[in-house]
């Protein structure tokens, strides 16, 4: 798209880079000079993303063992 069309319809071409998700190359005197590509998605945020996917069963606190069966605590 030639610099000069791109002025004159740069919201309408920034619509539909966004719409269709297709990059459009700017050109001046037949040269590209510019490139306007869509923005990528914003990443799901990682914190949370397994909430409510784990049931706790039992007691959570107490250990498994008892401390009198590590060797190591002696």
């Amino acid at each position: 798209m030639p610099a000069g069309e791109f002025k004159a319809r740069c919201l309408r071409v920034m619509e539909e880079v966004k719409k269709y998700r297709t990059p459009v190359v700017i050109t001046k005197k037949g040269r590209p000079v510019a490139k306007i590509v869509p923005v990528d998605e914003p990443a799901d945020d990682i914190f949370g993303c397994m909430a409510d996917t784990v049931k706790v069963v039992g007691d959570v606190e107490s250990p498994v063992f008892p401390a009198r069966a590590w060797k190591v605590l002696r």
